[in-house]
């Protein structure tokens, strides 16, 4: 018994001195970055206050108070901006080697914030492997992408019009073949006055048990109604549904009942800006009564960065000024998108998740804002996106708060 109680207590001692070696381990982890005093919004981790977030490598490994600067390589005091996940734009077009239109995601993207971008159908079956190959591969953005029905993509009413191009076991197989990088199908454009584009697509998302998100024009033959409640399924994506073509207010601008009714089957309403889809006159009243769009995007492209300015930070800024919290529109800009594209690892500032940050300043004057109409609402407020870090580098600095004031920065020859 004696040689079995010292046996114990010998492993016993062993274990306290184990414990006192490795726990100030943590506390003196050497952090790549060490982002200071933000005010960090985080709707998935339910936190808004001020808070250190410590990077070391591609991963956040602390979140927390007073986190020592003497541990870190790279200290940024953020103690006069906002600091929130990266932002997240579910509708965008970035490939970049396709149609006429489209944008290259890292200079589009990464200076608003956004860090995770999915191309809203470009591409097809025909030709995503192309767009992967010469956009995906080689972009500092994390470059989603929507699979359009139509095989050979967005290239016009020749091909998007026909029903030949729409198939639904081609376009199942392709989202199958790259899970990890095509979150679902698309629909667009599509003129005949029939549920071709629609249902094939919604077959297509059975198929590869994925996400849909349509562009719809309402026909006599097929109305928005019947597509909301009797076509999309739980969970799908209405884009552009602050636009003119949708039929969400009534002759008094009341919402109409089938907008909340769609909502509780859970279909999702998502902003989609662009050139075209995005109205002060709806998007206010509706607002005003409280149907808020589910996840904020921007349909950006040649067009819409121009007058309607449809990239993420001021379309951000639209929905401040129109009513809604800063607290609803970063949720909306990265929990909510997080979830709408089956993504939860995104959206969020957690302990060992991707370093995707975004850093934000709130300015207060007297600013001015376009819609689709090129209408303007003056707005009190307006979002600046200063830092981004990607995959734990930054990448965007306006303000060179991670850099070396120049007379302390040495021989210029020292620059990497």
């Amino acid at each position: 018994m004696k040689i079995r109680s010292s046996a114990v207590r010998n492993a016993v001692h062993l274990l306290a001195l184990l414990l006192l070696l490795v726990t100030p381990l943590r506390s003196q982890q050497i952090y790549d970055l060490l982002l200071k005093n933000g005010h960090v919004i985080d709707p998935k981790n339910e936190r808004n206050g001020r808070y250190d977030i410590a990077v070391i490598g591609n991963k956040i490994v602390r979140v927390g108070e007073n986190l020592p600067s003497s541990n870190a390589k790279l200290v940024v005091d953020l103690s006069q901006y906002y600091v929130t996940p990266g932002l997240i734009d579910i509708h965008t077009h970035f490939d970049a080697q396709g149609a006429e239109l489209n944008l290259n995601p890292d200079h589009n993207a990464l200076p608003s914030g956004v860090t995770t971008a999915v191309d809203a159908g470009s591409s097809g079956w025909k030709n995503f492997e192309q767009f992967q190959k010469q956009v995906i591969n080689h972009s500092r953005t994390r470059v989603l992408a929507f699979l359009n029905i139509v095989g050979a993509g967005m290239y016009g009413e020749k091909v998007e019009n026909d029903v030949q191009e729409m198939d639904a076991e081609a376009a199942g197989r392709m989202v199958k073949k790259y899970p990890q990088t095509i979150v679902g199908i698309k629909t667009a454009h599509f003129q005949p006055p029939t549920w071709d584009a629609v249902d094939r697509a919604v077959k297509a998302a059975e198929l590869s048990n994925s996400v849909l998100m349509v562009d719809f024009h309402p026909k006599p033959e097929r109305g928005y109604p019947e597509l909301i409640l009797n076509h999309m399924r739980p969970g799908d994506i209405h884009t552009h549904f602050y636009g003119r073509l949708t039929p969400q207010l009534d002759a008094q601008k009341k919402i109409q009942p089938y907008m909340l009714e769609a909502r509780k089957r859970g279909v999702l309403f998502d902003v989609g800006h662009g050139s075209g889809s995005f109205w002060f006159r709806i998007a206010v009243p509706a607002i005003e009564q409280g149907f808020l769009p589910d996840t904020i995007s921007t349909d950006i492209h040649k067009d819409s960065i121009m007058l309607p300015r449809a990239n993420m930070i001021t379309t951000m800024s639209k929905f401040l000024n129109i009513g809604m919290s800063l607290e609803q529109v970063i949720e909306r800009s990265t929990l909510n998108p997080a979830k709408a594209i089956r993504r939860p690892e995104l959206g969020t500032l957690s302990e060992g998740s991707t370093a995707d940050i975004a850093v934000l300043e709130l300015q207060k004057g007297h600013f001015a804002f376009l819609d689709s109409g090129h209408a303007k609402l003056i707005g009190d407020k307006r979002l600046r996106c200063v830092l981004t870090v990607r995959d734990g580098k930054v990448v965007w600095d306006t303000e060179g708060l991670s850099l070396t004031e120049w007379s302390h920065a040495g021989p210029y020859s020292n620059f990497k």
